[in-house]
Protein backbone atom coordinates (compact mmCIF):
# COMPACT_ATOMS: atom_id res chain seq x y z
CA UNK A 1 0.00 0.00 0.00
CA UNK A 2 1.32 3.13 -1.34
CA UNK A 3 1.80 5.68 2.00
CA UNK A 4 0.75 8.80 2.76
CA UNK A 5 1.75 11.69 1.94
CA UNK A 6 3.44 14.16 4.76
CA UNK A 7 1.23 16.73 5.83
CA UNK A 8 2.88 20.41 4.40
CA UNK A 9 1.94 23.65 6.96
CA UNK A 10 1.63 26.86 6.22
CA UNK A 11 2.15 29.62 8.53
CA UNK A 12 -0.17 32.41 9.22
CA UNK A 13 1.62 35.66 10.29
CA UNK A 14 -0.22 38.53 11.12
CA UNK A 15 1.95 41.52 11.84
CA UNK A 16 1.56 44.91 13.36
CA UNK A 17 4.68 47.13 14.21
CA UNK A 18 6.20 44.15 15.77
CA UNK A 19 9.71 44.63 14.08
CA UNK A 20 11.33 45.03 17.62
CA UNK A 21 10.36 40.66 18.25
CA UNK A 22 9.85 39.78 14.76
CA UNK A 23 13.59 38.41 13.69
CA UNK A 24 13.50 35.77 16.88
CA UNK A 25 9.80 34.53 15.94
CA UNK A 26 10.79 34.16 11.84
CA UNK A 27 14.02 32.30 13.05
CA UNK A 28 12.34 30.06 15.42
CA UNK A 29 9.44 29.28 12.39
CA UNK A 30 12.19 28.79 9.81
CA UNK A 31 14.41 26.64 11.80
CA UNK A 32 11.82 24.11 12.66
CA UNK A 33 12.88 20.27 12.43
CA UNK A 34 9.83 19.76 10.61
CA UNK A 35 9.79 23.32 8.81
CA UNK A 36 6.61 24.59 6.68
CA UNK A 37 6.48 24.82 3.09
CA UNK A 38 5.33 28.67 3.09
CA UNK A 39 4.81 31.58 5.37
CA UNK A 40 1.93 34.20 4.55
CA UNK A 41 2.69 37.44 6.05
CA UNK A 42 -0.30 39.71 6.23
CA UNK A 43 0.89 42.92 7.53
CA UNK A 44 -1.79 45.37 9.19
CA UNK A 45 -0.24 49.21 8.00
CA UNK A 46 3.06 48.97 9.72
CA UNK A 47 5.52 51.79 10.26
CA UNK A 48 8.40 50.21 11.95
CA UNK A 49 9.53 48.58 9.29
CA UNK A 50 8.22 45.08 9.91
CA UNK A 51 7.71 43.40 6.38
CA UNK A 52 11.40 44.57 5.47
CA UNK A 53 12.56 42.71 9.29
CA UNK A 54 10.59 39.35 7.67
CA UNK A 55 12.15 39.42 4.47
CA UNK A 56 15.72 39.96 6.10
CA UNK A 57 15.06 37.08 8.34
CA UNK A 58 13.80 34.99 5.85
CA UNK A 59 17.36 35.74 3.84
CA UNK A 60 19.24 34.75 6.72
CA UNK A 61 17.68 31.42 7.38
CA UNK A 62 17.90 30.28 3.67
CA UNK A 63 21.46 31.30 3.89
CA UNK A 64 21.68 28.59 6.98
CA UNK A 65 19.11 26.30 5.74
CA UNK A 66 21.20 26.23 2.20
CA UNK A 67 20.52 22.54 0.55
CA UNK A 68 16.78 22.34 2.05
CA UNK A 69 13.93 22.81 0.76
CA UNK A 70 13.23 26.57 0.60
CA UNK A 71 10.41 28.38 2.51
CA UNK A 72 8.05 30.18 0.31
CA UNK A 73 7.18 34.03 1.48
CA UNK A 74 4.19 35.86 0.37
CA UNK A 75 3.13 38.97 1.68
CA UNK A 76 0.11 41.06 2.38
CA UNK A 77 0.56 44.71 3.16
CA UNK A 78 -2.72 46.39 4.29
CA UNK A 79 -2.36 50.33 3.23
CA UNK A 80 -5.28 50.60 6.10
CA UNK A 81 -5.43 48.63 9.00
CA UNK A 82 -7.45 45.72 9.07
CA UNK A 83 -7.81 44.69 12.81
CA UNK A 84 -6.56 41.63 13.81
CA UNK A 85 -9.65 39.28 12.74
CA UNK A 86 -9.83 40.30 9.71
CA UNK A 87 -6.12 40.40 9.23
CA UNK A 88 -5.33 36.91 10.41
CA UNK A 89 -8.83 36.39 7.97
CA UNK A 90 -6.79 37.76 5.18
CA UNK A 91 -3.81 35.48 6.04
CA UNK A 92 -5.20 32.03 6.53
CA UNK A 93 -7.44 32.37 3.39
CA UNK A 94 -4.13 32.45 1.11
CA UNK A 95 -2.33 29.56 2.64
CA UNK A 96 -2.17 26.68 0.31
CA UNK A 97 -1.32 24.10 2.86
CA UNK A 98 -3.49 21.34 3.96
CA UNK A 99 -2.31 22.20 7.73
CA UNK A 100 -2.13 26.28 8.83
CA UNK A 101 -0.17 27.26 11.82
CA UNK A 102 -1.43 30.73 13.48
CA UNK A 103 1.48 33.05 14.35
CA UNK A 104 1.60 35.91 16.49
CA UNK A 105 4.80 38.17 15.75
CA UNK A 106 6.25 38.68 19.03
CA UNK A 107 6.94 34.55 20.62
CA UNK A 108 8.99 32.07 20.08
CA UNK A 109 8.34 28.74 19.18
CA UNK A 110 10.33 25.53 20.45
CA UNK A 111 11.96 23.88 17.18
CA UNK A 112 10.25 21.04 17.35
CA UNK A 113 7.03 22.32 17.42
CA UNK A 114 5.84 21.76 14.16
CA UNK A 115 7.31 18.20 14.02
CA UNK A 116 5.07 17.38 17.17
CA UNK A 117 1.60 18.78 16.07
CA UNK A 118 1.90 17.47 12.65
CA UNK A 119 2.63 13.66 13.99
CA UNK A 120 -0.69 14.09 15.62
CA UNK A 121 -2.36 15.08 12.78
CA UNK A 122 -1.08 12.23 10.39
CA UNK A 123 -2.22 10.08 13.46
CA UNK A 124 -5.95 10.88 13.42
CA UNK A 125 -7.88 12.07 10.53
CA UNK A 126 -10.72 13.22 12.46
CA UNK A 127 -8.08 15.66 14.42
CA UNK A 128 -9.26 19.03 13.07
CA UNK A 129 -7.86 21.53 15.09
CA UNK A 130 -5.29 21.44 18.02
CA UNK A 131 -3.81 23.67 20.67
CA UNK A 132 -0.90 23.80 23.28
CA UNK A 133 0.31 25.22 26.40
CA UNK A 134 2.70 27.95 26.21
CA UNK A 135 5.52 29.18 28.74
CA UNK A 136 4.90 32.65 29.63
CA UNK A 137 7.99 34.77 29.42
CA UNK A 138 8.71 38.54 29.60
CA UNK A 139 9.59 40.71 27.11
CA UNK A 140 13.37 39.51 27.70
CA UNK A 141 12.18 35.65 27.44
CA UNK A 142 12.70 35.46 31.04
CA UNK A 143 10.61 32.34 32.37
CA UNK A 144 7.62 34.54 34.08
CA UNK A 145 7.29 30.80 36.12
CA UNK A 146 4.16 29.95 34.96
CA UNK A 147 2.11 28.55 31.62
CA UNK A 148 -0.39 29.67 30.01
CA UNK A 149 -2.79 27.11 31.05
CA UNK A 150 -2.46 28.04 34.61
CA UNK A 151 -2.86 31.24 33.62
CA UNK A 152 -6.34 30.22 32.24
CA UNK A 153 -6.85 28.24 35.31
CA UNK A 154 -7.42 25.33 33.28
CA UNK A 155 -8.92 22.59 35.15
CA UNK A 156 -8.15 18.67 35.21
CA UNK A 157 -11.74 18.30 34.22
CA UNK A 158 -11.30 20.40 31.43
CA UNK A 159 -8.31 18.74 30.16
CA UNK A 160 -10.20 15.51 30.30
CA UNK A 161 -13.21 16.51 28.68
CA UNK A 162 -11.28 17.68 25.63
CA UNK A 163 -9.20 14.65 25.59
CA UNK A 164 -12.25 12.50 25.61
CA UNK A 165 -13.46 14.54 22.56
CA UNK A 166 -15.91 16.89 24.28
CA UNK A 167 -14.37 19.80 23.10
CA UNK A 168 -17.35 21.87 22.41
CA UNK A 169 -18.61 21.23 25.77
CA UNK A 170 -15.56 23.55 27.69
CA UNK A 171 -15.56 26.08 24.44
CA UNK A 172 -19.35 26.94 24.92
CA UNK A 173 -18.76 27.41 28.64
CA UNK A 174 -15.22 29.60 28.20
CA UNK A 175 -12.37 29.47 25.32
CA UNK A 176 -9.46 28.00 26.22
CA UNK A 177 -7.68 27.98 22.50
CA UNK A 178 -5.25 30.63 22.12
CA UNK A 179 -4.48 31.11 18.38
CA UNK A 180 -0.78 31.42 18.71
CA UNK A 181 -0.23 27.60 19.99
CA UNK A 182 -2.70 26.53 17.23
CA UNK A 183 -2.64 24.32 14.10
CA UNK A 184 -5.87 23.10 12.29
CA UNK A 185 -6.54 21.62 8.85
CA UNK A 186 -7.70 23.88 6.12
CA UNK A 187 -10.89 22.35 5.69
CA UNK A 188 -11.72 23.99 8.39
CA UNK A 189 -12.02 27.19 6.48
CA UNK A 190 -15.11 26.37 4.79
CA UNK A 191 -16.93 26.30 7.56
CA UNK A 192 -15.51 29.00 9.84
CA UNK A 193 -15.45 32.16 6.88
CA UNK A 194 -15.88 34.63 6.91
CA UNK A 195 -14.87 35.35 10.22
CA UNK A 196 -17.18 37.32 12.74
CA UNK A 197 -15.45 40.46 14.09
CA UNK A 198 -17.83 39.61 17.18
CA UNK A 199 -15.65 36.83 18.14
CA UNK A 200 -11.64 36.66 18.10
CA UNK A 201 -10.24 34.18 15.34
CA UNK A 202 -8.89 31.74 17.13
CA UNK A 203 -11.63 31.04 19.66
CA UNK A 204 -14.49 31.50 16.37
CA UNK A 205 -12.31 28.53 14.62
CA UNK A 206 -11.80 26.17 18.06
CA UNK A 207 -15.69 26.73 18.32
CA UNK A 208 -16.70 25.87 14.93
CA UNK A 209 -14.19 22.73 14.56
CA UNK A 210 -16.02 21.53 17.82
CA UNK A 211 -18.99 21.08 16.08
CA UNK A 212 -18.74 18.98 13.70
CA UNK A 213 -14.91 17.39 14.11
CA UNK A 214 -12.44 17.16 17.05
CA UNK A 215 -10.68 19.84 18.96
CA UNK A 216 -7.58 18.37 21.05
CA UNK A 217 -4.61 19.82 22.80
CA UNK A 218 -1.33 19.21 23.87
CA UNK A 219 -0.61 19.77 27.64
CA UNK A 220 3.18 20.54 26.88
CA UNK A 221 4.79 24.34 26.42
CA UNK A 222 5.13 24.03 22.87
CA UNK A 223 6.07 28.52 22.24
CA UNK A 224 7.43 30.97 24.50
CA UNK A 225 4.36 33.29 25.31
CA UNK A 226 5.89 36.68 24.85
CA UNK A 227 3.62 39.03 27.52
CA UNK A 228 4.95 42.69 27.43
CA UNK A 229 2.74 46.33 27.63
CA UNK A 230 2.04 45.86 23.65
CA UNK A 231 0.24 42.53 23.67
CA UNK A 232 -2.99 42.88 22.33
CA UNK A 233 -4.47 39.27 23.59
CA UNK A 234 -2.18 38.50 26.82
CA UNK A 235 -2.42 36.07 29.70
CA UNK A 236 -2.28 36.61 33.77
CA UNK A 237 -3.75 34.42 36.11
CA UNK A 238 -5.96 37.43 38.55
CA UNK A 239 -5.39 37.53 42.01
CA UNK A 240 -8.25 37.05 44.49
CA UNK A 241 -8.28 40.74 44.95
CA UNK A 242 -8.89 41.18 41.03
CA UNK A 243 -11.44 38.73 41.13
CA UNK A 244 -12.99 40.27 43.89
CA UNK A 245 -12.65 43.88 41.62
CA UNK A 246 -14.36 41.87 38.78
CA UNK A 247 -17.12 41.44 40.71
CA UNK A 248 -17.81 44.45 41.70
CA UNK A 249 -17.39 46.65 38.64
CA UNK A 250 -19.87 47.53 36.24
CA UNK A 251 -20.96 44.70 33.84
CA UNK A 252 -21.42 47.71 30.97
CA UNK A 253 -22.04 45.49 28.03
CA UNK A 254 -20.39 42.18 28.54
CA UNK A 255 -23.78 40.17 28.35
CA UNK A 256 -25.00 42.04 25.11
CA UNK A 257 -21.85 41.42 23.73
CA UNK A 258 -22.09 37.52 24.57
CA UNK A 259 -25.53 37.30 23.53
CA UNK A 260 -25.07 38.91 20.17
CA UNK A 261 -21.49 36.12 19.83
CA UNK A 262 -23.91 33.00 21.10
CA UNK A 263 -26.72 34.18 18.21
CA UNK A 264 -23.97 35.18 15.84
CA UNK A 265 -22.76 30.95 15.95
CA UNK A 266 -26.49 29.50 15.98
CA UNK A 267 -27.16 31.38 12.91
CA UNK A 268 -23.51 29.84 11.48
CA UNK A 269 -24.48 26.55 12.76
CA UNK A 270 -27.45 26.54 11.01
CA UNK A 271 -26.03 27.23 7.97
CA UNK A 272 -23.90 23.87 8.06
CA UNK A 273 -27.22 21.94 8.47
CA UNK A 274 -27.31 17.80 9.50
CA UNK A 275 -23.24 18.42 10.01
CA UNK A 276 -24.74 19.85 13.77
CA UNK A 277 -26.62 17.95 16.22
CA UNK A 278 -29.64 18.20 17.42
CA UNK A 279 -27.97 18.30 20.48
CA UNK A 280 -25.07 20.97 20.05
CA UNK A 281 -27.89 23.41 18.47
CA UNK A 282 -29.90 23.17 22.04
CA UNK A 283 -26.85 23.71 24.13
CA UNK A 284 -26.35 27.21 21.93
CA UNK A 285 -29.87 28.10 22.00
CA UNK A 286 -29.88 27.38 25.97
CA UNK A 287 -26.68 29.58 26.61
CA UNK A 288 -28.39 32.70 24.33
CA UNK A 289 -31.35 32.20 26.72
CA UNK A 290 -28.72 32.49 29.75
CA UNK A 291 -26.77 35.00 28.16
CA UNK A 292 -30.46 37.52 28.04
CA UNK A 293 -31.15 36.88 30.95
CA UNK A 294 -27.93 38.01 32.85
CA UNK A 295 -28.44 41.23 29.77
CA UNK A 296 -31.66 41.76 31.16
CA UNK A 297 -31.25 41.49 35.03
CA UNK A 298 -32.03 44.90 36.93
CA UNK A 299 -30.34 48.23 38.11
CA UNK A 300 -31.07 47.04 42.12
CA UNK A 301 -29.20 44.21 43.89
CA UNK A 302 -31.71 43.28 45.63
CA UNK A 303 -34.04 42.43 42.87
CA UNK A 304 -31.57 40.46 41.11
CA UNK A 305 -31.75 37.90 44.14
CA UNK A 306 -34.58 35.81 43.53
CA UNK A 307 -34.19 35.97 39.50
CA UNK A 308 -30.18 34.46 39.86
CA UNK A 309 -30.95 31.70 42.14
CA UNK A 310 -33.56 30.79 40.12
CA UNK A 311 -31.19 31.04 37.17
CA UNK A 312 -28.32 29.07 39.23
CA UNK A 313 -31.26 25.81 40.06
CA UNK A 314 -31.32 25.43 36.53
CA UNK A 315 -27.60 25.18 36.02
CA UNK A 316 -27.00 27.13 33.24
CA UNK A 317 -23.97 29.36 35.34
CA UNK A 318 -22.25 25.95 35.74
CA UNK A 319 -23.16 25.18 32.17
CA UNK A 320 -21.97 28.18 30.09
CA UNK A 321 -19.81 30.38 32.80
CA UNK A 322 -17.64 30.04 35.87
CA UNK A 323 -20.62 28.64 38.17
CA UNK A 324 -20.48 30.05 41.62
CA UNK A 325 -17.98 33.07 40.24
CA UNK A 326 -20.95 33.90 38.10
CA UNK A 327 -23.44 34.17 40.46
CA UNK A 328 -21.71 36.29 42.69
CA UNK A 329 -21.03 38.54 39.57
CA UNK A 330 -24.48 38.66 38.96
CA UNK A 331 -25.46 39.40 42.11
CA UNK A 332 -23.07 42.30 43.13
CA UNK A 333 -21.60 43.83 40.49
CA UNK A 334 -22.65 47.33 39.20
CA UNK A 335 -24.87 48.03 36.10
Amino acid sequence: MQAARPLEVSVALCTYNGAAFLREQVRSICLQTRPPVEIVLSDDASRDGSVEVVRATMAECAAERAGQAPIALRVFENAKALRVVKNFEQAISACTSELIALSDQDDVWMLDRLEKMVARFEKDDTLVLLHTDARLVDTDRHDIGHTLFHALEVSPSELARVHAGNAFDVLLRRNLVTGATTVFRRSLLADALPLPVEWVHDEWLAIIASTTARVDLLEEPLIEYRQHASNQIGARRDTFAEKVRKALASRGNTHVERTIKAELLLARLLQLGDRVSPDILAQVRSKIEHQRFRAALPASRLARCIPVFREAMTGRYDKFGRGFRGVVRDLFESV
